[in-house]
């Protein structure tokens, strides 16, 4: 039997692909923790009332964090082992999906305020968490090689997700409501 505790993160550290150990609150394990975090609000969004289309492109983006969080968990000085990598069909994907959604809804003609039903504040929490995942992402970039797809997918992702809250709530007939700043 395999145990799930290994005992060697319980001084604050842990193992990158590679072997390479790192503090738990290192910047690489910030950027894949917040994937991880991430795939999981996707997961609670395929988990919802949805298509079975949708659901299939969610477990596609499920896949691609997947992959995400391999490469950011990998010591790009030290890691041999072959991984799976985010390509451009990837992000034509989303590009697509954003494309066909832009053309059933209603054009947007200002800012929207998130909610309006349960689904669409989870759609627009994980957007929020997409857009942290990029930050840290970036900020990773800055220090050690992130290959740049990965910060393009992320940025599209996060607009995908922003346009699934509007499918979602066009098919649905909930209003939308417009952000009018009182001044």
């Amino acid at each position: 039997m395999i145990k799930i505790y290994t005992k060697t993160g319980d001084k604050g550290t842990t193992g990158l692909i590679g072997g390479t150990r790192v503090a738990k609150h290192h910047l690489r394990i910030e950027a894949y923790g917040t994937i991880d975090e991430l795939n999981s609000w996707v997961g609670l969004l395929r988990d919802q009332k949805i298509s079975a289309s949708d659901k299939k492109i969610l477990v596609s983006i499920q896949d691609r964090l997947f992959t995400i969080g391999s490469a950011l968990a990998s010591d790009p000085e030290k890691s041999k082992m072959k991984i799976p990598e985010i390509k451009d069909p990837d992000v034509t994907l989303l590009e697509k999906e954003i494309d066909k959604i832009n053309n059933a809804v209603p054009e947007m003609r200002s800012f929207i305020l998130p909610g309006g039903h349960p689904f669409v504040s989870y759609c627009h929490i994980t957007r929020c968490i997409c857009r942290r995942a990029e930050r840290r992402v970036t900020a990773l970039s800055d220090k050690s090689f992130v290959n740049p797809i990965i910060i393009i997918y992320l940025n599209r992702l996060s607009d995908y997700l922003f346009m699934f809250s509007r499918k979602f709530s066009h098919s649905h007939n909930i209003p939308e409501i417009p952000w009018t700043p009182i001044m």
